[in-house]
């Protein structure tokens, strides 16, 4: 064996599949990543529109478009050099299978094979891939394409029943997949929001209303203000609403829509966290009693909506009960 072959043999190269996330903006690699790729010796990338490409280019780096087999990549490594994968979106499958049977048969020296992850996911990154989604289902859905905001008010009102349905049996996944479809109905209606031709908005101004309400409404974490108990923090929320909303009634703001048990515990809480002596109207009727009911299950922390739905469901096994249903 000459001393080039005994050399290969020595050092057989290395392998560094680079991975990187869509999710996070091109360029924005971390320092092993960078060190890594300017020290290689071939820079390898089999799609040529990857979006780390231009900006590692205008680092300087030569990239190579070509989509090597694993015995072609075992042989670029066999005079000890270093060869960097940028790997697709799929995660180079068909590449590291072919490095695994190469490296099980034990007939090759195998390069050191390492993977190398140069950006990560932040928390809630995913929510990018709902918007994309969401928007090429716009483009390309014949139904959703067509879709309006009063047309879809009713699902927002189903899904918003089903969460509840779900945090009331405690089913996990059931409600992981309740928050999915609530989370859709805003996503989706922020997305045809974007194609007002008079006020539109997008997700992203969605977002940042409600971060910009929490922090203003909560200056006891990103103020000067103190709460050491659930009573001071709704007295700060409170106080701050009032100011945000300058309304002339303590009912302004209460959909008038909304189930009547509820209506009547949301009434009768805004009447009580005002301090107004606001007596129940006295009539005959059994409206009237509901109210009254309502009222008394609000003043003792009770949701009288979640209560009569416990009863309710009470009813039903009392029913299937009878019937010889068996859940």
């Amino acid at each position: 064996m000459n001393a080039t072959s005994s050399a290969a043999v020595d050092d057989p190269g290395r392998v560094v599949l680079l991975t990187t996330s869509h999710r996070v903006a091109p360029g924005l690699l971390s320092w092993p990543a960078w060190q890594t790729l300017r020290a290689a010796d071939r820079v390898l990338c089999a799609d040529g529109a990857h979006p780390q490409l231009p900006y590692l280019r205008d680092a300087g780096l030569a990239v190579e478009e070509s989509s090597p087999t694993a015995e072609e990549l075992v042989a670029a490594c066999a005079d000890g050099g270093t060869v960097v994968v940028v790997a697709t979106g799929e995660g180079e499958p068909a590449l590291t299978d072919g490095l695994a049977r190469l490296a099980g048969s034990g007939r090759v020296a195998m390069p050191e094979l390492e993977l190398l992850p140069a950006s990560y996911d932040l928390p809630g990154a995913r929510l990018l891939d709902l918007v994309q989604v969401m928007d090429r289902i716009r483009a390309e859905c014949p139904w959703s394409s067509q879709q309006t905001h009063k047309g879809l008010a009713k699902y927002g009102i189903e899904e918003a029943y089903e969460l509840v349905e779900a945090i009331e049996d405690g089913d996990r996944d059931e409600l992981r997949e309740e928050l999915g479809d609530v989370l859709l109905q805003v996503v989706f209606h922020a997305r045809i929001a974007e194609e007002d031709p008079d006020s539109p908005f997008s997700v992203d101004d969605v977002a940042g209303t409600i971060v910009a309400k929490l922090i203003h409404r909560h200056p006891h974490v990103f103020g000067d203000e103190t709460a050491t108990t659930p009573e001071e923090v709704k007295a700060h929320w409170l106080r701050t609403k009032a100011t945000e909303k300058q309304r002339e009634s303590v009912t302004d703001g209460v959909p008038l829509g909304q189930p009547g048990l509820a209506l009547a515990a949301k009434l009768s809480s805004r009447v009580r966290t005002a301090g107004l002596e606001v007596p129940l109207p006295a009539s005959d009727g059994i409206g009237y009693e509901l109210l009254a009911l309502a009222a008394r299950a609000e003043a003792q922390g009770v949701d009288p909506e979640a209560a009569l739905r416990a009863a309710a469901r009470a009813y039903r096994d009392a029913i299937r009960g009878v019937e010889g249903v068996e859940d």
